[in-house]
């Protein structure tokens, strides 16, 4: 769902019409699937500080990841860079499941890892295992989790400016006073920051919004169209549906395939992977905009950030990471079928120089 400023390239390109846009599986190396591949990281130079100077440092990775690739693809990339570091990375996953999780992380203070990262996740049931772990001298990175508790570092992406790129692009092509659909939930931080934006531009677009439905499952995408197709059922007058995590992009995007409304209903997304710009390029595709960072990217970046604090030098109590605008012309135009194209087409995607030092050996995406 996968939060820093949108960086100038993709601010020049805004003035064009191709705008770019963007159960506990507890193992120490637990992989999933093939969605993205890491290069090899390039080699450190500098001296290790303690304590990754007297073999592999234990830490976990809690997450609570969603359905689709982006969050194999983040998974990928933590892992990729943990290896490079020489940590020993156990990964829980509860999968939607938020009891789970808490025990996920209870199990992951337990374990005797120096650090935990928690990826994703409700505040209400994750954060009284984070002050434990904290008060346990345990290290907590989080990745879009907000927390009060001192100590924890918070990394990030740009929400804020994810939704902006992705609704100025909206804004452009559906006009002021548009009958609108959105597809959103509450309670994840991520999609709360995007909310504000929504919120603040359907005022100033003067849009009518007919409705707004969604949840979020182990299965978001699948569980999304019926119900964004009996919403369209009611409101087949909008021209534009708001989405803002791909997963409920995706099936917005089906819903609205179904409905055979693709001709009059544009979908505007945010968050990136392989799936998505495969079914953005895809014929008849209605998802015109999207907007994201590149998420093995930033799980490499997260882990890096995680090394810096155990190290005592990151020096800073939040990290965020830059997103970039996409929109299907641009897909097309360059005929971009995946993320290592993007990145290519795309070099503020690369984060290779967020949270680093010389002797951390950078995974290059």
């Amino acid at each position: 769902m996968s939060r820093a400023r949108l960086p100038l390239a993709a601010l020049s390109l805004a003035s064009v019409s191709a705008l770019v846009l963007s159960g506990c599986s507890q193992s120490s190396d637990a992989s999933t699937g093939t969605a993205d591949t890491a290069a090899p990281a390039a080699a450190a130079t500098g001296k290790k500080p303690a304590p990754f100077g007297a073999g592999p440092v234990k830490v976990a990775l809690v997450r609570q990841s969603g359905a689709g690739d982006y969050f194999e693809q983040w998974g990928n990339g933590a892992k990729a860079q943990a290896k490079a570091l020489g940590i020993d990375l156990t990964v829980y996953d509860a999968q939607a499941d938020n009891a789970k999780q808490a025990t996920d992380l209870s199990s992951a203070i337990n374990s005797g890892a120096k650090a935990i990262i928690i990826d994703h996740g409700f505040p209400a049931t994750i954060q009284p295992e984070i002050d434990k772990a904290v008060k346990k001298g345990v290290k907590v990175v989080v990745y879009d989790v907000d927390t009060p508790t001192k100590g924890v570092v918070s990394t990030e992406q740009d929400d804020a400016s994810m939704a902006k790129a992705v609704l100025d692009v909206m804004a452009g092509q559906v006009g002021k006073n548009a009958r609108v659909g959105y597809v959103n939930v509450a309670g994840y931080a991520a999609l709360d920051k995007r909310d504000a934006v929504w919120k603040s531009t359907v005022t100033a677009e003067a849009w009518k919004q007919q409705f707004k439905v969604g949840k979020v499952t182990d299965s978001t995408a699948t569980d999304n169209v019926p119900l964004v197709s009996a919403a369209l059922t009611q409101h087949s007058d909008v021209t534009g549906v708001f989405a803002p995590y791909d997963e409920l992009a995706k099936g917005a995007v089906l819903a609205v395939q179904n409905k055979k409304l693709q001709d009059r209903v544009k979908v505007f997304g945010a968050d990136v992977s392989n799936a998505d710009i495969q079914q953005m390029t895809a014929a008849d595709s209605p998802w015109v905009a999207t907007a994201g960072t590149d998420p093995s990217a930033v799980g490499a970046a997260v882990v890096r950030t995680t090394a810096l604090e155990l190290a005592g030098r990151l020096g800073r109590t939040s990290v965020e990471f830059p997103a970039v605008a996409i929109t299907q012309d641009f897909l097309r135009e360059k005929k971009i079928a995946n993320m290592d194209q993007l990145r290519q087409a795309l070099p503020a995607l690369n984060l290779s120089q967020v949270s680093t030092a010389d002797w951390i050996p950078n995974v290059a995406h």
